[in-house]
């Protein structure tokens, strides 16, 4: 079969005659545009299998025996799957020693959280100086908002070298994954996509905290800090991580955020 990750390989696929194609849909919000028709579409969530069960009957678009959409589980990295109980052991020893929290922020809308992460990590900043977290910036490859992000660092009191890491690369990150050596802030800012994005898939069995806006790392299997969407569908995103217990509801706001990173540090219990 042809495995699709995107709609778009999907539809090129249909399009080219091909008829055992798999689209592996996206988000947790029925809509058109992100199942492919003749394919076997594959859903995360409830939420999902349902309300395309009713779009696809009200546009008699089902096939005999419903075989277009399938209710299937969540669309994971592998290594993260494989080794759930060992990362979720090595959490749960961490929180009840009291080391400190490791959260990880990757900043995903094409650098559009750039003000709210921003002035999310000038509200962590006295945690990380009292040694209570250890704050993982993935600024991703967006030349500009490292530059923001080093800025408001220095500002904050913290000097490359010292209580500031400063990653750029991929062989970086695998060292750091390895070593788990963590400062008390570590920025991650990249020249390629690439390993942009392997970073965060790299470090996440080794945070206690994945704080994100509900996009795909919304199904991860860490627990999770839901931070405010960039689009209104990621919502629901959010609602089911929320509905299964490994991640809160949205914080719309840094206040809001702030909070949960408190309730975070002050006990082992919400991880």
């Amino acid at each position: 079969p042809v495995i699709a990750t995107h709609t778009l390989v999907a539809l090129a696929a249909a399009a080219a005659g091909m008829d055992n194609v798999v689209n592996l849909v996206i988000d947790n919000h029925p809509q058109w545009f992100v199942v492919a028709p003749t394919a076997l579409n594959l859903v995360q969530g409830p939420r999902n299998y349902y309300g395309f069960l009713k779009k696809f009957e009200e546009g008699d678009y089902l096939r005999e025996g419903g075989s277009l959409i399938k209710l299937a589980g969540h669309w994971i990295p592998k290594h993260l799957v494989d080794n759930i109980p060992r990362d979720c052991d090595a959490r749960m020893k961490r929180a009840k020693a009291r080391e400190p929290r490791r959260v990880l922020v990757p900043v995903g809308g094409a650098g559009a959280q750039k003000k709210f992460i921003t002035e999310l990590t000038e509200r962590v900043a006295p945690l990380c100086k009292s040694g209570t977290v250890k704050l993982v910036l993935n600024a991703g490859d967006h030349a500009d908002l490292r530059a923001s992000l080093l800025e408001t660092l220095a500002a904050l009191g913290f000097a490359a070298g010292g209580d500031l890491k400063v990653i750029g690369d991929h062989a970086g990150v695998v060292a750091l994954q390895r070593s788990q050596d963590f400062a008390p802030v570590t920025l991650l800012a990249f020249s390629d996509y690439f390993a942009a994005v392997a970073a965060t898939d790299l470090l996440v069995p080794v945070v206690d905290v994945l704080a994100c806006k509900p996009s795909e790392l919304a199904f991860y299997p860490v627990p999770k800090l839901m931070i405010r969407r960039v689009g209104d569908h990621e919502a629901f995103s959010a609602s089911r991580a929320n509905e299964l217990g490994d991640g809160t509801e949205e914080a719309r706001t840094v206040a809001d955020a702030g909070r949960y990173l408190d309730l975070f540090v002050a006990g082992a219990e919400p991880l």
